[in-house]
């Protein structure tokens, strides 16, 4: 199956030892991008670029990006494509490693939310010289850091060449946690732990946050059950009608492309939405987007880590790790504005939150597939799934699941 961006394989041409100089035209070697992948970042910076200019030149443009939901019709476009290329008769395997799925427990609904929350206290709690108390950049941090991700992290593991099933897999694996735990998490974190902490200002007058778990269920719906369904449909139609080769080899690549331009289009609305603030408080984005790109880059490097801890091939990793440093800013913005309105200083810092993650995790696609390429991945085959084969031509036995 051959995935967007850098790094890409063809399962079934996994014979030998791929990297950017093997000539193959799957593999990573820039002669063989098209044009939209080779330069990516270019495209990406360019599209902030206009966006925030659209937003400052014609701040009109916010209106009709809001009432057409622009911005939500972009991010389940760019969503599609993945979810598509998921081969779901793969899921129950992927629900049996329970390795995995235990990791990627601890790393989102512990590391994560307790980090965030650290860094939340660095920066803005005012505990912490010379960072001056900001309430509000406060409970909007608390709000992304216990949204777990369910939207770009396909994208982001997509364009690095993640296991597609895993990260199908263990989104709709936190999505059920998340309904049932993010109001309890942010009652904990942004009620009770300030004023046992000693921080009382920073919820000073906030008796209750009232987020129900018809809110989270709802939003979750919207940016993960639609192009989820879409994408089972589309593959359970296809396979059926065309069969599994036509399916992979004709459609999947017909589709792709479809994940960078939404992409790209997104990030235009996005940066448009918020471009007048950005250049009227570039100050107050540089401090929320300092505690946040540290957050994505230390998640992203520690569950790396921890998944090739645990023996996980890179397909696998790479998904454990995405999915551990993305979170769920459709919900933190929703709740954001539901809760404290839209013109509030919680929710200024969660739509601040996907401004910095388009380009630091893009960053972070190409650490990935550094990796990819610099580590030695022979006998790491845990959680490997059928369609996935080893990238090295060593033929060492290894234990390929979690029993």
């Amino acid at each position: 199956m051959v995935a967007i961006g850098w790094g890409s394989v063809t399962v079934s041409s996994l014979e030998h030892d791929h990297g950017a100089d093997c000539g193959c035209p799957d593999c990573g070697d820039p002669r063989s991008m098209d044009f939209l992948d080779k330069y990516l970042t270019v495209w990406i910076f360019l599209a902030m670029g206009v966006g925030v200019g659209l937003g400052y030149v014609a701040p009109g443009v916010v209106d009709p990006i809001q009432d057409y939901y622009l911005v939500e019709i972009g991010l389940i476009a760019m969503m599609y494509p993945p979810l598509a290329k998921v081969n779901y008769g793969q899921l129950p395997r992927v629900f049996s490693a329970w390795r995995v799925l235990s990791l990627s427990l601890i790393q989102n609904w512990l590391i994560g939310p307790t980090l965030m929350f650290l860094l939340a206290v660095v920066f803005f709690s005012g505990l912490v010289p010379p960072f001056p108390a900001h309430p509000e950049y406060f409970l909007g941090l608390i709000f992304i850091g216990m949204a777990r991700c369910i939207a770009m992290v396909l994208v982001w593991n997509d364009l690095a060449d993640g296991s597609s099933e895993y990260a199908a897999g263990l989104v709709a694996f936190n999505s059920v946690f998340q309904i049932i735990t993010y109001g309890v998490y942010i009652w904990f974190f942004a009620l009770f732990l300030p004023p046992l902490l000693g921080m009382d200002a920073l919820v000073a007058g906030i008796g209750t946050f009232d987020i129900t778990v018809t809110q989270v269920f709802w939003a979750i719906a919207i940016f993960l059950g639609l192009p989820f369904a879409g994408g089972i449909l589309t593959r359970l139609g296809g396979v059926r009608a065309k069969g599994e080769e036509w399916y992979e080899e004709e459609f999947v690549p017909t589709i792709s492309p479809v994940t960078l331009i939404a992409l790209l289009f997104t990030v235009v609305v996005m940066f448009a939405t918020q471009g007048e603030n950005i250049l009227v408080q570039p100050t107050d984005v540089v401090w929320i987007a300092v505690p946040l790109t540290i957050y994505f880059v230390i998640m992203f490097l520690v569950s790396f880590a921890m998944g090739r801890g645990i023996g996980a091939d890179y397909s696998t990793t790479t998904a454990i790790g995405f999915t551990a440093a993305s979170n769920n800013f459709e919900l933190a913005i929703a709740v954001a504005v539901a809760v404290f309105g839209v013109g509030s200083g919680v929710a200024f810092a969660t739509v601040i939150g996907p401004l910095i993650e388009v380009p630091v995790l893009l960053a972070l696609v190409n650490v990935a597939i550094y990796f990819q390429r610099k580590f030695d991945w022979a006998g790491y085959e845990t959680g490997q799934l059928e369609s996935t084969k080893p990238t090295t031509n060593d033929a060492t036995p290894s234990k390929t699941d979690d029993d």
